[in-house]
């Protein structure tokens, strides 16, 4: 099996995210919720490697031009966000989505709608973005 070419901009985004995600373990100190920040910092390599993972894979779907540029939008949307709220909700001490990890915190409300809004945005948009990662990798007919 021939694998075609990686996406670069997936791969770099990666990278990217994931030096953001090891300078936010170095500032976890700095958070409000330091658990929560140990959390985002997680978060980010993880996504990072999901992003990276992607990108190399990208060869391997059979996408339609509108569809790679959905797909794509959609993990590098629900990437950052996962990240960049996580680090919001370590700073400003969220707990409404995070009960857990949010135990013994409380931020104004607007600041848990700002935080449960993009919680929910980036969940929806991940989910859209693995389905159409799924069907881009079904079965196609051979090349003759």
């Amino acid at each position: 099996m021939e694998i075609q070419k990686a996406d670069r901009l997936l791969v770099r985004s990666g990278f990217l995210l994931f030096t953001l995600a090891l300078l936010t373990g170095f500032a976890v100190p700095a958070f409000l919720n330091q658990k929560m920040a140990a959390g985002a910092h997680v978060a980010g390599v993880l996504n990072a490697l999901v992003l990276m993972a992607l990108g190399l894979a990208w060869g391997l779907l059979a996408v339609s031009p509108l569809q790679a540029k959905l797909t794509r939008g959609a993990f590098l949307y629900a990437s950052y966000i996962n990240w960049a709220n996580s680090c919001l909700g370590a700073a400003w001490g969220t707990n409404r989505l995070t009960p857990l990890s949010g135990a013994g915190y409380g931020a104004a409300p607007w600041q848990e709608s700002v935080v449960q809004v993009l919680g929910v945005s980036m969940a929806l948009v991940l989910v859209a973005g693995a389905v159409s990662v799924v069907y881009a990798l079904r079965s196609r007919p051979p090349v003759a």
